[in-house]
């Protein structure tokens, strides 16, 4: 007799009043009766919005009341061309105009760096300030078609720079000022913009971080540059010799207007330009569009969130992942967004919850590795803080695991959505989600997000059900990029996407979907890092560790440790070198101040040889399954497959 599976247990469900107040209720009672059709439950809907696709797109426009025309049609959708798909082909949107229209009163934007700063932008002040950068950016030459970047903290003068950008048509791109400069440049260095946003520095466990040297030198490197605009957030005086620094404050006063037209812009024409984690190189510049953006995160925001007009939106990220970018777009809805910069943990474990309760959040968003840390803490929130008006958490970054899901219904709050979220910066949103119809199980995450036709894939394509495989997406949906930014014949693109399955998306995710249509993630399936839900490449970090004189090289990967990825590097020394706390700690500082203290391997391990293929690339993969206790598959690829033996029996990868 077959054994039956056991489903997981449900740990909270939605009450009637929560299910009846939410959007994505209101939008099933319309299409039900536009339709003449008894949609029921969330599965009902999905299978809707896969099923009938230009109904469902063209009434995602209507529903959210989009500015702008449609054109003739809802999509193109070429057979067997899923990348040259085009929603509302022949339609005129503008992101920003969507963000800023309306008479919306109170704040837009609250911002709180740490225990230094709080400061609220109303809706009259966020408008004002866009028209005003708007203007200044147009006396500048600026058009549509050129790059506009940022490296900046999450402040609300980077949301304002990206609205501005958007609203001539012009091209947004952003990075944390934690990033050192090689990291600055890898990015920035490939698209040339002409205006940089930049400030003097901002706070980090209560510390002051300076950046005006890092500044000067990325500044130096970058000759496309004709404005750099200073918006300084620790108030530092710092004299550049360099005509082209202009203040913010002082752009605001002498080029101040409330007047703003908005581009009327195809769909297809750009927003954003974003960046891969740079696994291979220097990261792929993915380029995203304007209307594609918009759409997805209308869905995401709109629908799945429940955000809407006085909703209050956080999400605790920085200017360098993508979910700013989603975060943003709660504007859309007319609801304030929350924008915090700083430590998560200073001046105490609490501060996070501190804010959201005292501001009354709605939805609250973070990584699952900041839910981890604090069950292993053992932080009681919820005796603390009652988090009355909280409704959501989201989590995304790495899979949240069981045992999370438990502490945060043991120890912050029992009568919460917990809404873990999976997808990425291709894609600037989810593949799979939360959903306020559903009921939130241990360790899944409720189903797939509206218009996405998510499957689990074998090798052979097959569809699998209670079987782990590849994350994959069958049908086109809006928010998958336009191009790759210099990629000829726009092969790095298909390569990324639609090499391994013909015409069907596959995301390098390893999934499974459950007997309830729920789903499992266990981490990527391809060798990109992604400790604590930060997707990291290894080629940057060698890049910092081959300048270090003792080592000939590296060899990164992520092991899978306690629920989580850590970084491991192991590093082959020259003959006069041995690995010593010294050295080790060299090792870190350069890859912390190279690229970002996320990059920082967690065990730095000396090996004698480090294994490569016959064309001399390092083999990580070959490594990375090895300590997982996986089979080898490219060994016969490797020019030297002797030296895996050392790997086997490594004592510092069980501690």
């Amino acid at each position: 007799m077959k054994k039956k599976k056991v489903l997981n247990p449900v740990l909270w469900s939605p009450s009637d009043e929560r299910i009846k107040s939410s959007q994505m209720y209101n939008f099933i009672k319309i299409i039900n009766k536009k339709n003449n059709i008894n949609i029921q439950s969330f599965t009902d809907l999905h299978i809707w919005s896969i099923e009938n696709k230009a109904n469902f797109w063209s009434l995602i426009w209507d529903f959210f009341d989009v500015i702008g025309s449609k054109g003739m049609e809802p999509y193109i959708d070429p057979i067997n061309q899923m990348p040259e798909s085009k929603f509302f082909p022949y339609g005129k949107v503008n992101y920003a105009e969507n963000m800023l229209s309306g008479d919306v009163s109170g704040p837009a934007i609250i911002f709180k760096s740490e225990d230094k700063i709080r400061k609220e932008v109303s809706w009259k002040e966020l408008k004002d300030q866009v028209a005003t950068l708007a203007n200044f950016l147009k006396k500048q030459g600026i058009a549509k078609g050129d790059r506009v970047a940022a490296y900046m903290p999450n402040m609300p003068e980077t949301v304002i720079m990206m609205l501005a950008t958007s609203s001539i048509g012009a091209i947004f791109s952003s990075a944390s000022p934690d990033f050192g400069v090689e990291g600055v440049l890898d990015r920035f260095g490939q698209i040339e913009p002409k205006i940089l946003l930049t400030t003097d520095g901002y706070w980090y466990n209560g510390k002051e971080i300076k950046i005006t040297n890092k500044v000067i030198d990325v500044v130096k490197a970058l000759p496309s540059l004709q404005k750099i605009i200073l918006a300084p957030l620790l108030g530092i005086k710092v004299e550049y010799n360099d005509d082209r620094f202009i203040n913010y404050n002082f752009i605001q006063n002498q080029f101040s207007t409330n007047k703003i037209s908005f581009k009327p812009l195809s769909l297809s024409d750009p927003l954003y330009i974003m960046f891969s984690s740079g696994t291979t190189g220097k990261p792929k510049c993915i380029v995203h569009s304007n209307g594609g953006i918009l759409l997805k995160h209308l869905v995401e925001m709109g629908l799945h969130s429940n955000a809407k007009k006085g909703s209050r939106v956080f999400y605790f990220t920085t200017c360098g992942w993508m979910m700013w970018n989603w975060l943003v777009s709660g504007l859309l809805l007319k609801s304030t967004i929350y924008l915090y910069d700083g430590s998560p943990f200073y001046p105490n474990s609490e501060v996070l919850w501190n804010f959201v309760d005292n501001e009354k959040v709605n939805f609250m968003g973070v990584s699952a590795k900041y839910i981890d840390a604090l069950s292993k803490e053992n932080i009681y929130i919820i005796d603390t803080y009652k988090l009355k008006n909280l409704e959501t958490i989201g989590s995304t970054g790495s899979p949240l695991i069981h045992e999370s899901f438990d502490y945060i219904y043991n120890n912050i709050k029992k009568d919460v959505s917990v809404a873990s979220l999976s997808g990425g910066t291709d894609i600037v949103g989810c593949f799979i989600g939360g959903n306020p119809l559903s009921v939130v199980r241990r360790g899944e995450i409720q189903g797939p997000i509206l218009g996405m036709d998510v499957h689990v894939y074998d090798e052979n394509a097959n569809s699998l059900k209670n079987e782990k495989g590849e994350l994959v997406c069958i049908k086109s949906f809006p928010s998958m990029p336009l191009f790759f930014w210099n990629d000829k014949n726009n092969e790095k693109y298909h390569d990324a996407y639609f090499n391994k399955y013909k015409n069907v998306w596959c995301h390098g995710d390893y999934i499974l979907k459950t007997e309830n249509d729920g789903f499992i993630i266990f981490g990527r399936s391809d060798a990109t890092l992604n400790p604590g839900g930060v997707r990291i490449g290894t080629a940057e970090i060698y890049r910092q560790v081959e300048q270090i004189e003792e080592v000939l090289e590296g060899l990164v990967i992520g092991q899978i440790w306690k629920g989580d990825t850590r970084v491991v590097l192991f590093v082959r020394l020259n003959e006069n070198s041995s690995l010593t706390e010294e050295l080790m700690d060299k090792i870190k500082t350069k890859i912390r101040t190279g690229t970002s203290p996320r990059h920082v391997p967690a065990k730095i391990i000396s090996v004698k040889d480090i294994p490569r293929t016959k064309s001399g690339k390092i083999a990580e993969l070959a490594v990375r399954d090895l300590i997982h206790n996986k089979p080898i598959n490219n060994i016969t690829a490797l020019a030297n497959p002797e030296c895996l033996e050392e790997y086997k029996n490594i004592k510092e990868l069980n501690a």
